[in-house]
């Protein structure tokens, strides 16, 4: 979708892309934020996104915002490490991303949005987040878009929920940077958490706030999101969890061990 809009820049018309299911619209909003013209419109077929080609473009300062599926795993680590009161400065809260914030604040979380402001045609807030139990939900497919890359932090979190929590639509996983429904299923399973893997589902049975019992060496398959996810999983487990590779983490997150660290995480290369 993106490199078709971009390209539409230079082309005389209108460029309209259709996408069945809404998708990140970072992309639209910048160009908005730059003087073009883009519209968007709800059809039978799905959105229909339009823009006027040969604008003329306005230079103008951007502020990136922290990105949602990076500060995910802070998140859930404050969430479930007892007595953590972390604030996440400057995370964007594109509503097309916010369905991992939706998920885990229907399992209980504490989460407090601070700021709200809009920067660059980005909302963007500062989010508060304190730790506390969590219920297990059914995580239903049509939110997969909106947090596709944030189930492997979630399973993380639905280990230490009360029940069980399902995730479905989940068939995109399996072509990510690795397979991660068969990556995070595996990892779980050699920590004690009990979990069940289908085709393009993830059903984790939490812990009740149980410390699971840890103690494996997580293979992460070079994904950054796995390593991470398992990283966070340690802090709470009776026994060290293990990633087999670090330097994956440097993909997105290349300071993420360093942070946790500052922020009290035992997390040490051996």
């Amino acid at each position: 979708k993106s490199a078709v809009l971009l390209a539409g820049i230079n082309a005389p018309g209108v460029t309209t892309v259709v996408e069945p299911q809404p998708t990140r619209d970072h992309t639209e909003n910048m160009l908005r934020w730059f003087g073009a013209e883009v519209t968007v419109q709800d059809t039978a077929r799905g959105r229909r996104i339009s823009l006027i080609g040969r604008p003329e473009l306005v230079a103008r300062d951007v502020a990136v915002p922290a990105d949602i599926s990076s500060a995910a795993f802070p998140l859930v680590a404050a969430l479930l490490v007892p007595g953590s009161d972390v604030t996440l400065k400057d995370v964007g809260l594109n509503p097309l991303r916010a369905g991992i914030l939706t998920t885990l604040r229907e399992m209980g979380a504490e989460i407090a949005v601070l700021g709200a402001r809009e920067e660059a045609g980005e909302p963007v807030a500062d989010l508060r987040v304190t730790a506390g139990p969590l219920k297990g939900v059914t995580v239903p497919a049509e939110r997969a878009p909106s947090m596709i890359d944030e189930y492997p932090i979630l399973a993380v979190a639905a280990a230490l929920a009360e029940g069980e929590t399902r995730m479905e639509g989940l068939e995109e996983l399996r072509v990510k940077e690795s397979d991660r429904l068969a990556a995070m299923a595996r990892g779980l399973a050699a920590a004690g958490v009990k979990v069940e893997e289908g085709p393009d589902y993830l059903v984790v049975t939490g812990s009740g706030g149980k410390p699971p019992r840890g103690g494996c060496t997580v293979t992460v398959d070079l994904d950054h999101r796995i390593a991470m996810a398992f990283l966070v999983l340690g802090l709470v487990t009776e026994q060290p969890v293990t990633i087999d590779d670090g330097d994956a983490m440097a993909t997105s997150f290349p300071g993420f061990a360093a942070m946790m660290q500052g922020l009290g995480a035992d997390i040490a290369d051996i």
